[in-house]
């Protein structure tokens, strides 16, 4: 089994974990973006399984992962809407977090501390893969996209977002958001581990996964909000594929 859990990546969101669920905390960024995470997510996953998300727990019958689950941000909004939601994630001192946090708000959700790797080694699988802001913290992106398409239910969505590299994405992802208005702590995050659209594709492709789409989230500081954007990739990105 090759083990793609970066410890010093790992390091730095065990020193943040009690900030999960702070909207104004260490993951303000996060807190900013999740609308419209949410909003590409339920959209893809209703298209993909044929559900209304106008009914009462359109997500009923999927069994969701969210690996690199953090605290949970992506996870009850999954178990509000139906879903079977697992969230895993490498950093232990987040699963008390996210527990913690699901239980006061009436949700029953598995939370584990462990990896990709070992879940697919289990033989573990899913209707729906969630891999938000994760891959670019890994140690080797290509054997973790292995284990998350071996994670997949043949026909299984797998969403996967991350940070473009470029000039631009170092000057907003790095420059504004650790060193600026410091709403990440500097070091969060390494350009150099940064993916490009197409070199994420041909990731996706080498790891047995059927890229379908992918958007740009575009952050706008005069309305302060995020939008989708079908053609401004620049920085943070969103990409589907399928378990063929």
């Amino acid at each position: 089994m090759t083990l793609t859990v970066d410890p010093s990546e790992v390091a730095k969101f065990e020193a943040m974990a009690a900030e999960w669920w702070n909207p104004d905390g260490k993951f303000k960024p996060l807190h900013m973006m999740n609308p419209v995470r949410l909003d590409y997510i339920t959209t893809q996953i209703a298209e993909e399984f044929d559900r209304d998300l106008t009914t009462e727990a359109p997500f009923a019958g999927l069994r969701i992962l969210d690996i690199g689950c953090g605290g949970g941000l992506l996870c009850e909004p999954m178990a509000r809407l139906g879903a079977t939601v697992v969230g895993v994630d490498a950093a232990p001192r987040n699963i008390p977090v996210a527990q913690t946090h699901a239980a006061q708000s009436g949700l029953d959700i598995d939370y584990r501390h462990g990896t990709a790797e070992a879940l697919a080694e289990a033989g573990d699988q899913f209707d729906v893969v969630l891999n938000m802001e994760v891959v670019e913290h890994v140690a080797d992106p290509l054997a973790y996209l292995t284990a998350c398409r071996q994670l997949l239910r043949p026909g299984g969505l797998h969403l996967c977002s991350t940070i473009n590299r470029n000039a631009k994405s170092f000057a907003m992802a790095i420059v504004g958001a650790e060193w600026v208005m410091r709403w990440l702590p500097k070091g969060t995050h390494d350009w150099q581990k940064f993916i490009t659209p197409d070199e994420l594709y041909e990731l996706m492709r080498q790891a047995g996964l059927t890229p379908v789409d992918r958007k740009g989230y575009v952050f706008n500081p005069v309305s302060w909000r995020w939008s989708i954007s079908d053609r401004d990739l620049s920085v943070n990105y969103v990409t589907a594929a399928l378990r063929p």
